[in-house]
C-alpha cells in the first residue's frame, strides 16, 4: 500500500487523473478531511473539495504507477 498527496488543479486534471486511476489494478481511494471516495469514480472525485491537495491511497502499489501520477504529486521524489 502507498499513500501519496496529489493536487488536481483543473477539471481537465480530474478527468485525466481518473483515466490514470483506471489503469491501476486494485483499490484506489482519495481522502479529503473525513471523506473518502473511490479514486476511479467521476462522481466521487468531483464531490470532494479539490481546492486543496488530497491523499491518494493505492492498495496494490507498483513503482511503475509513479509515472502515471507524476503530474499530480505534491511530494516529488
Amino acid at each position: 500500500m502507498k499513500i501519496l498527496t496529489v493536487y488536481l488543479r483543473t477539471l481537465d486534471d480530474v478527468w485525466e487523473f481518473i483515466e490514470h486511476m483506471n489503469e491501476i489494478e486494485g483499490e484506489t481511494t482519495l481522502f479529503c478531511g473525513r471523506y473518502s471516495v473511490n479514486a476511479k469514480s467521476v462522481v466521487g472525485v468531483l464531490s470532494l473539495n479539490l481546492r486543496e491537495p488530497v491523499k491518494l491511497e493505492i492498495k496494490n502499489w507498483k513503482e511503475e504507477y509513479r509515472s502515471l501520477l507524476e503530474k499530480y504529486l505534491i511530494e516529488r521524489r
